[in-house]
């Protein structure tokens, strides 16, 4: 079973309205954000605590009430402190297919020609009233509520391209994009083989360099070492297993690359704070 495709293939909201929603608290088997990148925009709303957000190597501190905006295709993960958090994450192209008045506009974006900024004004009080309507439409699913929300999302971009919250960037250096590309082949290569044994040599030549160079390379784009984040996504998928399966502790500790228990059970207490057990009773009191 695979936690978090760092590419997603699951579809957010359904075919006829590719919008969805989602509420999430430290119980929640997805509180942690691994590196992952989709085909939709997504906003973050913070509710409450702090969000350490990374875009393309590079970090956002998010707090209480900050909004932050992620393009298609941008290689973002998150680390919440004390955080609850909500995530709207739309297709853009939906956008075109009702209102055709408004596609130059949606295209610019779409085509990266106005990259909306990563983080939006909290001083903008129109900016902020259409995000609560956004979020709360998609919270509560009233009658009509998939009215509220496509008008809230067009005025919400109405706002940004009103107040000039974008940038006209040139194209990425094929340096830079380079370097996302061998990220991503790194990802890949975690996501698909996180249940077998994988060494720094496997992951630095999926980045096509030499371990010790990689070691750095790895660090910069997220902080961690790759040893370190292997294993963190590993317990991030124990996770969800924990609390979707029925499978044992142990079963669990083997299927997400733990041949010693004793180890999965003391991997697993450093980066969530309890014992897989203690995890999953506390997950069933909420």
């Amino acid at each position: 079973m695979k936690y978090l495709d760092y590419k997603e293939n699951r579809q957010h909201g359904t075919f006829d309205f590719p919008i969805a929603f989602y509420h999430v608290s430290p119980s929640h088997p997805r509180y942690n954000m691994p590196y992952h990148w989709h085909t939709e925009y997504e906003i973050i709303r913070i509710i409450s605590g702090e969000f350490l957000l990374t875009l393309n190597g590079n970090e956002l501190k998010l707090k209480t009430g900050d909004l932050a905006f992620i393009h298609a295709g941008i290689l973002h993960g998150g680390t919440p402190i004390d955080c609850v958090y909500e995530c709207i994450v739309f297709d853009m192209k939906s956008l075109l297919k009702v209102n055709s008045t408004c596609s130059k506009q949606i295209q610019d974006i779409i085509h990266n020609s106005k990259v909306i900024n990563s983080l939006l004004p909290t001083d903008n009080l129109e900016l902020q009233t259409v995000c609560n309507y956004l979020f709360e439409s998609m919270a509560q699913k009233k009658l009509g509520y998939e009215l509220v929300t496509q008008g809230s999302l067009y005025h919400l971009l109405g706002i940004i391209l009103e107040h000039r919250l974008y940038s006209t960037p040139k194209e990425a250096t094929s340096k830079n994009q380079q370097r996302i590309n061998q990220f991503k082949n790194v990802l890949s290569l975690i996501e698909q083989q996180y249940p077998d044994p994988l060494t720094l040599e496997d992951l630095s030549k999926a980045a096509g360099m030499t371990p010790k160079y990689f070691c750095r390379f790895f660090r910069g784009m997220t902080q961690r070492s790759p040893i370190d984040y292997l294993n963190y996504y590993r317990i991030e998928s124990s996770c969800e297993q924990l609390v979707s399966t029925n499978e044992s502790i142990t079963e669990i500790a083997l299927n997400c690359g733990f041949n010693d228990i004793s180890y999965f059970i003391k991997t697993f207490k450093k980066y969530k704070g309890v014992t897989p057990k203690q995890y999953l009773k506390d997950y069933h009191a909420y």
